[in-house]
């Protein structure tokens, strides 16, 4: 199955035994069959089916884009619109702070990304110690569904580098839905906000990355550039 499809709770999504049931499927005989109401994608004969809708679950390795509401003398609290908020130990950030010296790194309101070290039904720890991660200062957030962050990616980060080409911003995009961006101008910040829009708007259509071409080139009237290639994480945060 090349095409992406939705699907439903027991339609057989492909056949043959040498294809392994992921998230939101299992097996049945020879078939893989969905467990859940979502889209099916196989990718190197893992086959998985992506909830069209529902709220983000953290998960130890996830990144996250989120944004300081409290602190005390151990670390930040970070709101990433989870069930529970994140808790930055001053331990995982990325360098020495002294006790007094936690606004001189991170202030109330400043975003952030970070990584999920720990979660479980009561508590998010997280942590900035990995090259990548840090505050993302300027730009604006971008707030999707977390299940439609896959499609926002793309294979191998596709989507992003297209959004990148043609808008020139800097992109970091948490599992958790929220997506920052900053470019050279509002305008261009708020380009990219409405390709990241109708990307989570129509992530059921196959087909997806020709229509977002489409898009940008008929209904914004932008050009795409070729870009680099760009991580998939945190670009140019500050540590």
């Amino acid at each position: 199955m090349e095409e992406r499809k939705i699907v439903v709770p027991g339609e057989t999504i492909i056949q043959g035994e040498e294809f392994l049931p992921g998230d939101g499927t299992r097996r049945e005989d020879k078939d893989v069959v969905a467990s859940r109401y979502g889209l099916a994608e196989v990718n190197d004969k893992l086959v998985r089916v992506i909830p069209l809708s529902g709220s983000y679950t953290p998960r130890r390795g996830n990144v996250i884009v989120g944004t300081v509401i409290n602190m005390n003398y151990r670390g930040w609290v970070i709101d990433f619109g989870a069930h529970n908020n994140g808790f930055l130990n001053v331990a995982e950030f990325p360098r020495f702070v002294n006790k007094g010296e936690l606004r001189d790194n991170l202030d109330f309101g400043d975003v952030v990304c970070a990584e999920v070290y720990s979660a479980d039904e009561t508590s998010v720890d997280l942590s900035m110690k990995m090259r990548g991660f840090g505050r993302l200062s300027g730009g604006q957030l971008i707030e999707i569904n977390p299940n439609k962050v896959p499609r926002v990616i793309g294979k191998e980060g596709s989507m992003v580098r297209l959004i990148k080409a043609a808008t020139g911003c800097e992109i970091t995009v948490g599992q958790n839905g929220i997506i920052w961006v900053k470019g050279e101008k509002v305008e261009n910040e708020l380009d990219a906000r409405k390709i990241v829009n109708f990307i989570a708007a129509n992530s059921y259509i196959s087909g997806l990355t020709e229509k977002v071409e489409e898009y940008i080139k008929k209904d914004l009237k932008l050009e795409i550039k070729q870009a680099a290639r760009p991580q998939e994480s945190a670009q140019k945060v500050d540590g």
